[in-house]
């Protein structure tokens, strides 16, 4: 309707004043809530070619989109808007399209491919509150670009070398007594940070002594023996020492097996996995070849550089003078690698927090200078801080919010409001313990998924599974009462379908809403942001429960009025299903 119309405008602008207008210029947009109509055309552009008033140019087109376009029932004017009604028959005729799309709202094949990395731990450490947000943002940008009829890679760089990972394998060496997750009963990423914050403590105290003992505190960062001793195992490990990379690989291990335990509780998966083990060589041969061309400079101690200077940065060191790389480095080289293995990739995004939004300039500035043109196609999908109400965490001293004890956390208090709640009656204890899962993670995954991804936000535990406002439990109970309609009806043994309908001012504001669904997964794609599918689930599911509560459904006398408001409600609920399964929340039948 809306090419239509704007084809038409572009008509009326010849038919009226003889002059030709861009198509562009007189697409119409949704009409404002406060005025009468469904769509609003802005006549300002036109006056030119008019040479007539707002008023009157907004109303010579409006009698010809009146007379020329049979959906349009009526016009209004104010000032310089064109508000247009579309016909009630224009929404039975949507909304039997709707109906019989079985795929309603997904892009076929758009012939793009493009790689979706997140998560990207340390395997130092067990994943955090923080990383939750990560996973849950890019998990969901990957389906949503999905739905827009893209290929999509999922993926992450594992960060399993350096000096943090010798820190862990050096305190589990001194004062781990052969401990293992098996004799702990601890998961393995659950032990591996543990001795994490093991050195972290010896250090500090060793720092302390050297301190009391009259030494500067920088200088007794450096030399503390346990710091001294965890570069010389980095050290070993780059030169290859057997034992260092046994233990390497067996703590490695660890950690594999308890990120897999965790991934699978927040249902998220990666089709490519990348290890800095292999890539942090990448890169060197790239920035070597850069200098050769000219692209970088070196410093007279040998180091390499990119000058930034023409983008109004600092130069980024990219090689030191002992020939070893920095992160930029291995960045460079994964990139290319990355579009050497995918050659169609249309776009690479990184999941990344915004306090590394520097880093990634450079780095797609330094793709550029190097004449590789796929770099515009790189994106650094940004996303604020998460914090609990009692502050910000620091992983190295043990006051991180950890992933999996916040996860059971969660689905452990969904379980205790849905049992004070009742309605669980007749379930099955597996069946129970499912529904407190769904509504747990269902209401911690939209929780961190509504708040535009650039914004820092404050997570409220308890808030996440309220029933009430903008929440997931909000939504699934939504979509649990829609099934539970249609139970009641097949229980009843009705199965007429629905013939023509007249349409009240309810259901034609579900169809509509409805009807938006394939614009809003292109506009989520289009932004890389899961909030914009958030905020029209809500506004869909508050329309429904408007028209669930002030229309007859079960109790309407007239059969045909009664199989088209259940096949309304049917497909109401489909959408819910398929934009929350875009999210990466399921949706319980019953609640």
């Amino acid at each position: 309707m809306e090419n239509t119309i704007a084809q038409k405008v572009v008509e009326a602008i010849q038919s009226l004043y003889q002059q030709n207008i861009e198509s562009k210029l007189a697409q119409p947009q949704k009409t404002k809530k406060e005025f009468t109509g469904d769509l609003t055309v802005v006549v300002f552009p036109f006056l030119q070619a008019s040479k007539k008033s707002p008023e009157k140019t907004a109303q010579e087109i409006g009698e010809y989109l009146l007379r020329n376009i049979e959906q349009i029932e009526d016009f209004n004017v104010v000032k310089g808007f064109l508000n247009l009604s579309i016909s009630a028959s224009y929404w039975v005729e949507t909304f039997q399209k709707i109906n019989e799309n079985q795929q309603f709202g997904f892009s076929s094949n758009s012939g793009k491919t493009y790689m979706v990395e997140y998560s990207s731990p340390n395997t130092n450490k067990p994943l955090h509150l923080g990383h939750l947000r990560n996973n849950f943002l890019g998990y969901s940008v990957a389906e949503i670009l999905k739905a827009n009829g893209h290929e999509v890679f999922k993926t992450q760089i594992i960060n399993d070398r350096g000096i943090h990972i010798c820190k862990s394998m050096l305190a589990w060496q001194k004062f781990g007594n052969g401990e293992t997750p098996q004799s702990s009963g601890l998961k393995g990423d659950h032990l591996v940070g543990k001795y994490y914050v093991e050195f972290d403590k010896a250090y500090k105290k060793e720092i302390e002594t050297l301190v009391n003992a009259g030494k500067d505190k920088e200088i007794a960062e450096r030399e503390a023996p346990i710091f001294l001793e965890a570069q010389a195992m980095l050290l070993k490990w780059e030169e290859g020492d057997k034992d260092v990379v046994e233990l390497w690989k067996t703590m490695n291990g660890w950690v594999y097996e308890g990120f897999d335990v965790t991934y699978k509780t927040m249902g998220v998966d990666f089709d490519e996995l990348y290890y800095e083990s292999d890539t942090y060589i990448l890169g060197k041969d790239v920035v070597e070849k850069g200098l050769e061309k000219g692209v970088f400079y070196q410093k007279p101690d040998g180091s390499i550089w990119c000058d930034l200077s023409a983008e109004k940065m600092d130069d980024k060191l990219l090689l030191r003078a002992d020939g070893t790389s920095v992160y930029m480095t291995q960045d460079i080289g994964t990139a290319i690698e990355r579009y050497k293995k995918h050659q169609n990739l249309s776009g690479l995004i990184y999941t990344v927090g915004n306090e590394q939004n520097h880093h990634f300039k450079v780095l797609f500035t330094i793709l550029k200078k190097l004449g590789y043109t796929w770099a515009d196609g790189c994106y650094h999908l940004s996303y604020g801080m998460i914090e609990l109400p009692e502050g910000k965490m620091k992983s190295r001293e043990g006051t991180v919010v950890d992933a999996d004890d916040l996860m059971y956390s969660i689905v452990q208090d969904a379980k205790s409001t849905t049992q004070e709640r009742g309605h669980i009656e007749g379930m099955s204890e597996n069946d129970r313990e499912n529904l407190y899962s769904t509504i747990g993670m269902g209401g911690l995954k939209y929780f961190l998924l509504k708040v535009d991804p650039k914004k820092g936000m404050v997570f409220d535990p308890k808030e996440s599974i309220d029933l009430n406002g903008n929440t997931g439990p909000f939504i699934q109970y939504a979509y649990a009462r829609i099934q539970s309609l249609l139970a009641k009806a097949t229980q009843i043994g009705f199965k007429q379908e629905y013939k023509n309908v007249q349409l009240n001012e309810k259901e034609i504001n579900l169809i509509k809403l409805l009807n938006d669904y394939p614009t809003v997964i292109n506009e989520a794609g289009s932004a890389f942001s899961p909030a914009v599918l958030c905020n029209y689930i809500f506004a869909l599911v508050q329309e429904f429960n408007n028209f669930y509560q002030t229309v007859d459904i079960l109790r309407e006398e007239d059969k045909n009025k009664l199989a088209f408001r259940l096949q309304l409600a049917e497909n109401v609920g489909k959408v819910i299903k398929s934009s929350m399964g875009l999210l990466g929340i399921n949706v319980p039948n019953k609640m």
